[in-house]
């Protein structure tokens, strides 16, 4: 691990997790909770085997991850966050919502895991109505479909399928996110494959927080 060596809070902080893929391991962790070493290739799709064994020791020796030995029928090593760790899911909340805006634009060749799709939609969508009955709406989009719930004025996603949703949006993900986020209208995401069922008024309740713009 290269340092910096600035003595600057910012930088000391790159000196651990500025790696490349170093954050997105956090990221995994984060959201997924304990995880396998196969889990977390699954959630990186991309990195080397080779370099993932070498940021995984390299963030523990820092003291962001701990490696336990799980007992049977797992019986393998089983890495999670430590406290130090945890401290940096204010950092990817904020990264999550000041990227938000670049997700307008998708190359070909980007992966797409429905957790990291669910995890930016309960951070930056709201319920409008937060007195009005519940209401679920069912994405189905990415590696897994993803359940949109309003409970209690809060917005809650989980991974699966829900067995009565009071609306579906089905098809690509970036105009699915576009829509959800604000970046398009229903018109666009509709020219762009997406098929939308159900109540039409579950898009006017869930919305994103800001208006959301893509960077010029």
């Amino acid at each position: 691990m290269r340092s910096y060596d600035e003595y600057c809070a910012i930088a000391k902080s790159l000196d651990v997790v500025g790696d490349r893929w170093t954050l997105l391991i956090v990221r995994e962790l984060a959201l997924r909770g304990a995880c396998r070493y196969t889990d977390l290739r699954n959630g990186l799709p991309g990195v080397a085997s080779n370099l993932l064994a070498e940021r995984l020791r390299e963030l523990e020796r820092a003291g962001v991850i701990a490696r336990e030995n799980a007992p049977p029928p797992i019986a393998t090593a089983i890495f999670r966050l430590t406290p130090r760790g945890e401290q940096l899911q204010p950092v990817l909340e904020e990264l999550t919502r000041w990227g938000v805006p670049l997700m307008s634009e998708q190359s070909r060749g980007d992966a797409v895991r429905s957790h990291w799709l669910a995890w930016a939609l309960e951070l930056m969508l709201v319920d409008r109505h937060p007195d009005a009955s519940p209401v679920t709406l069912e994405l189905q989009t990415g590696d897994q479909p993803i359940v949109i719930e309003t409970r209690d004025g809060a917005i809650n996603t989980r991974l699966g399928s829900s067995e009565s949703p009071d609306a579906t949006l089905a098809g690509p993900p970036k105009p699915i996110m576009g829509l959800l986020l604000g970046l398009i209208g229903l018109a666009d995401a509709k020219a762009s494959g997406i098929n939308y069922r159900g109540d039409p008024g579950i898009l006017d309740r869930i919305g994103s927080r800001t208006t959301a713009t893509a960077p010029s």
